[in-house]
């Protein structure tokens, strides 16, 4: 008997759908989706840890803004910004002096340049204030 996980379907479900799979021949030729050119893959850790976390967001700004609850709002940010995280401009807050630290890494491209931005912040408030909505992901 054969087990298939979720995540496994759930990944050969999304391929096809793409047109990424071997379709057989004697099939009619069916429109595949666009891939994304403006998407990233988005991770929250706690503490300054460095290495790569495993389980992330993936933030797709094209053709519509997918991912968590303020993907649109993250894809208008990273767009005003060019997809630089960095010159996201820096809202005006006041956050507790308690330190706290997350480390975030966005990876993946916009508008066909490879991204690649790691960060530790003090504090989740201080994240926010920097990086906007783009690492507000829902977990």
């Amino acid at each position: 008997m054969t087990y298939i996980t979720r995540a496994t379907a759930v990944a050969g479900t999304l391929l096809a759908a793409a047109g990424l799979l071997a379709a057989p021949a004697h099939a009619a030729s069916r429109p595949s989706l666009p891939l994304a050119d403006n998407w990233l893959y988005l991770t929250v850790t706690r503490g300054d840890a460095q290495a790569d976390d495993k389980h992330g967001t993936l933030l797709l700004c094209d053709p519509l803004p997918l991912g968590y609850a303020r993907a649109a709002e993250a894809c208008a940010e990273l767009e005003a910004a060019g997809g630089d995280i960095a010159r996201i401009p820096q809202k005006k807050v006041f956050c507790p002096m308690i330190y706290a630290p997350v480390t975030v890494r966005a990876h993946g491209q916009w508008d066909g340049r490879p991204v690649d931005f790691r960060e530790t912040y003090s504090s989740k408030c201080a994240m926010d204030a920097r990086t906007g909505a783009v690492f507000a992901v829902d977990h």
